[in-house]
């Protein structure tokens, strides 16, 4: 009998490359013995941007996941980011944050009045030990996703368009192996094309 890996993933609802990287996981999850559990981390923490704009500007999806994450559990932030990311990125309404907030609530069956929280500070101590959770793991100098699985963490991989299937598989055989080994760090290559969403 094989064991069941639990592994972290930690993302930001703007970031579409951590969306990409999601979707992927989706795929591993499918084809490896493997149970993935939801954080959040921010963009706007790791920038040190000021709260902004309308809707909370960048800082809005992120606290919206986390606020619902508080009052409801962490059973409702996969599917929440599942419900804003298709509005964000392959449906291109990053632009609209309020909308989509509100849509998305609606389709995962939350509250309303969880839309509140983009503008609300109230439940940001409890973001930013959730996105430290994740830069103890894996260090500085990276962003969003970040993943962990077995004590080892890394960021990414960055990846489009999204690989299906076992072909998922053999690049989380891979991201493992090099994440594990001792003194490895890095392995990049320049991006020659945006997310591709399908």
């Amino acid at each position: 009998m094989t064991e069941t890996h639990r592994a972290d993933f930690w993302f930001d609802p703007l970031c579409p490359w951590a969306w990409m990287t999601s979707r992927w996981m989706g795929e591993v999850e499918n084809v490896r013995d493997i149970e993935v559990s939801w954080h959040v981390m921010s963009l706007a923490v790791l920038n040190d941007d000021p709260d902004d704009g309308e809707a909370g500007g960048r800082w809005g999806p992120v606290r919206v996941v986390n606020a619902a994450r508080e009052l409801h559990g962490p059973e409702v932030v996969k599917p929440l980011y599942d419900a804003l990311g298709t509005r964000i990125h392959p449906g291109g309404r990053g632009g609209e944050p309020g909308a989509v907030i509100d849509e998305a609530l609606a389709e995962v069956g939350l509250p309303a009045e969880l839309a509140r929280f983009a503008t609300s500070d109230e439940h940001d101590d409890a973001l930013r030990a959730s996105h430290q959770r994740a830069i103890d793991l894996v260090g500085t100098g990276v962003g969003t996703p970040v993943v962990a699985v077995d004590g080892v963490a890394f960021f990414g991989p960055v990846v489009t368009p999204a690989p299906r299937g076992e072909a998922a598989g053999r690049l989380w055989d891979g991201a493992v192996l090099v994440a594990g080994t001792p003194g490895f760090y890095e392995l990049k290559r320049s991006r020659t094309s945006g997310p591709v969403f399908d």
